[in-house]
């Protein structure tokens, strides 16, 4: 399949570019940057130096749509809405990694995000969490790939709120991310002396993926959920860990619980449940399309906690939509993605 990336030279872009340029069903066409228009992009990333030596063009819809046939928009959120409709209206698929196509509720988006110019293709726009809409995805022309945060913590939760093993209105999910979440652009809070050696929580209460979050489990329990969300950064490149707490309904202990999940995710490539007593690390993950889920149930308080990781950049963005690729291509799943944690 002929390929194109609009918005390839951000933290996103990069990760597909060098992902793509390996799959062995892929050729790589167009890649688009407007900060870096007419430079190739293995100079401005040297690791791809001799492998993708492709010059970065402005972004031109009908070139995409004489070269390709599906294009990846890693694009900030708010700006793909202005690209993505006239992708679609020359018959791309489109897997777009921004926030923009995520809601099936437009209400939802608008108060977390900003006013919608395209909210007619919400209907159209799968989510694209395969764990979950694996068969929704194959047949669609636009996968909305889900926000890091929002990945690991619903892998975490899914199998608890799909069968009503917790009560969903005390939920907490207390995550951590690296400072490659914060993408490439400059700012204050990812300089290197305001990361290093610190640790902090950041847009308590109000972070844009606790709607994400509460309205895909919503759509599992078939009930509005309420949560509280808090992320942190981490003073490290890429990964992400989430600690989960929810009380539950029914006596259940770890052994039984864990047994649960490994039958709900018996099937997924992707997703590995820890043995009892483990609990997942951000180094068994990082450089990998891996989700790992470790629990324990805190029997004395009726409570179980469940530690979710994965690596922003990959599960989290550009691993999973390659996994959307695939299935939409009807491709082996895995096809491009067999990369082991790096763990140094």
């Amino acid at each position: 399949m002929k390929v194109s990336i609009v918005g390839s030279t951000g933290y996103t872009g990069l990760e597909l570019v060098r992902l793509l340029n390996k799959h062995p069903k892929v050729e790589l066409e167009i890649l688009t940057s407007r900060s870096f228009d007419g430079e190739v992009i293995s100079d401005i990333y040297q690791n791809l130096k001799g492998e993708a030596d492709i010059k970065c063009e402005a972004l031109d819809i009908d070139k995409l749509a004489e070269s390709s046939e599906l294009v990846f928009t890693a694009l900030p959120h708010g700006v793909s809405m202005e690209v993505v409709p006239q992708l679609l209206a020359k018959g791309l698929k489109v897997i777009d990694l921004s926030g923009d196509y995520r809601y099936d509720n437009l209400e939802t988006y608008e108060s977390w995000y900003k006013a919608h110019n395209s909210p007619e293709l919400f209907k159209d726009a799968v989510y694209g969490l395969p764990e979950l809409n694996r068969a929704e995805i194959k047949g669609s022309s636009l996968v909305a790939n889900p926000g890091c945060y929002p990945t690991a913590s619903i892998l975490a939760l899914a199998p608890l709120v799909d069968k009503g093993l917790v009560d969903l209105n005390n939920i907490i999910i207390d995550a951590k991310s690296g400072t490659s979440g914060a993408g490439r652009k400059l700012s204050l809070g990812s300089h290197f002396c305001e990361v290093n050696n610190n640790f902090k929580a950041y847009k308590v209460a109000n972070h844009r993926h606790t709607s994400e979050i509460e309205e895909k489990l919503g759509i599992l329990a078939k009930k509005d959920i309420s949560l509280s969300f808090t992320p942190h950064l981490l003073p490290i490149n890429r990964g992400i860990l989430a600690t989960v707490y929810a009380n539950l309904t029914e006596n259940i202990d770890s052994k039984s619980l864990l047994k649960h999940y490994q039958a709900y995710y018996q099937d997924e490539s992707f997703v590995r449940v820890m043995d009892e007593g483990k609990l997942p690390e951000i180094k068994h993950v990082a450089g990998s399309n891996y989700c790992d889920i470790g629990l324990t149930v805190d029997e004395r308080t009726k409570r179980v906690i469940v530690i979710s990781t994965i690596d922003n950049l990959l599960k989290g963005a550009a691993g999973q939509a390659v996994q959307n690729l695939n299935i939409l291509a009807g491709w082996d799943e895995t096809l491009g993605l067999d990369n082991v944690g790096l763990y140094l």
